[in-house]
């Protein structure tokens, strides 16, 4: 293994492009608001070294960054995600759509911003202390408004106003991303600006993102993008062999920040949740998973002795960890024997010769540092890959100590 840094470690403070910030303003890809997304920019640099006569993976789908990057260069992409809403999202970023869908979606726009929103009667989603989220004015209107969109056929035209609707729904949501998550802040049961009503705010916030969607939507990508439902640590089951040149990808980090939290509201909404057990039962199958019920399954679970991390520090380091924390030990061990697994499923699928490119950050539990990229990179050379080279990008904003990293690695 050969570790890389490129930069003096000052420089690698100066990085938000190489973020999902740096997506919020860049077409499709800023869409949705999401913080599993990771960097358009760096994912645009690894594109670049590729040619179209290569065929991409991304085998940790979130909000279809790759395939999208991918497909604006002509460059054919597969890529998988356990999680139907992020599968959904992906196929919807990287559609191509007719004028007759653009202008019926535009059609809707206008017609819904002619009439008061009044959701009374209208169903709501499930969620638990749902106005935790949303102001009871806010929630009647968004009811309304969605109440509208299900007499909507199936179509490309629905498929943006669900973009758009679920912008509106976390821009009118009593919610905080002013950390590396979502939090809640207080929800204001009149949250009205200059005497606007509950209808006006959320017909407004509507009404912009239908246009940004709309100004985005009428470009066709140019390469072939197919997503997939599946688990990542099974894609020799899912994906043809040896077909694959070049991985581009960012698994989730062993850092206990679960991503379904911050999709339930898009999920409940567009029925992809009824319920919370459903969200853990969810989290426990994805890699990294903590949600819920997911967390007292990794309380119970137990490592296999057919499964070994090759990193020669893992066992001291779990055993760290656990001296401050059983639950945290188990949930880190569980991650690296996914992430064992995953790599094992991986290399039936790669072409010979194939890059591969992981996007990791290391994390820390207590006094414990968690060497991701190291780890990573031991078990992609216990896999067989050479070429194998740890490349560090940028200081992340939190703990001094972490960092995010590229991993390298060729198959023979």
């Amino acid at each position: 293994m050969t570790f890389v840094r490129t930069e003096p470690e000052s420089d690698l403070r100066r990085k938000d492009h190489l973020t999902f910030k740096g997506n919020r303003s860049q077409g499709r890809h800023g869409w949705l608001r999401l913080t599993p997304a990771y960097s358009l920019h760096l994912v645009q640099d690894l594109v670049a070294g590729l040619s179209r006569q290569d065929v991409v993976l991304d085998p940790f789908c979130g909000t279809g960054t790759t395939a999208l990057a991918c497909s604006g260069q002509g460059i054919a992409c597969d890529t998988v995600d356990l999680n139907p809403f992020l599968v959904w999202l992906a196929s919807v970023k990287c559609a191509p759509y007719e004028e007759a869908e653009l202008r019926h979606t535009r059609k809707f726009s206008r017609q819904a911003m002619a009439q008061e929103l009044n959701g009374n009667d209208a169903w709501a989603p499930p969620i638990q202390d749902i106005h935790k989220w949303w102001s009871e004015p806010t929630l009647r209107a968004l009811s309304a408004l969605f109440a509208r969109m299900t007499e909507e056929p199936a179509s490309g035209a629905r498929d943006l106003l669900h973009i758009a609707f679920c912008r509106t729904v976390i821009e009118t949501a009593a919610v905080s991303f002013g950390h590396q998550s979502m939090s809640f802040r207080r929800a204001d049961p009149q949250p009205m600006l200059f005497n606007e009503s509950a209808s006006e705010v959320v017909l407004g916030h509507f009404e912009r993102a239908v246009a940004d969607v709309l100004n985005t939507a009428v470009e066709t990508p140019t390469g072939s993008a197919r997503v997939f439902l599946g688990d990542s640590r099974n894609l020799d089951a899912l994906l043809p062999p040896e077909r694959y040149s070049a991985v581009i990808t960012s698994p989730p980090y062993p850092n206990r920040m679960s991503y379904i939290r911050e999709l339930r509201p898009y999920m409940y909404w567009l029925g992809y949740l009824t319920d919370g057990r459903q969200a853990g039962e969810l989290d426990w199958k994805a890699i990294g998973g903590t949600w819920g019920c997911a967390t007292s399954l990794v309380a119970k679970w137990e490592a296999s002795p057919k499964i070994l991390v090759p990193w020669k520090g893992f066992d001291a380091c779990i055993q760290g960890i656990k001296e401050h924390s059983d639950l945290l030990g188990r949930y880190v061990h569980k991650y690296f024997e996914d992430a064992a697994l995953h790599v094992a499923s991986l290399v039936t699928i790669l072409a010979r010769g194939a890059r591969v490119h992981y996007v990791v950050g290391n994390s820390k539990f207590y006094d414990v540092l968690l060497p991701t990229e190291e780890i990573y990179a031991a078990i992609f050379e216990a896999a067989g890959m050479g070429n194998v080279v740890v490349e560090r990008i940028r200081k992340r904003t939190s703990k001094k100590e972490l960092f995010e990293f590229i991993v390298h690695a060729t198959k023979p």
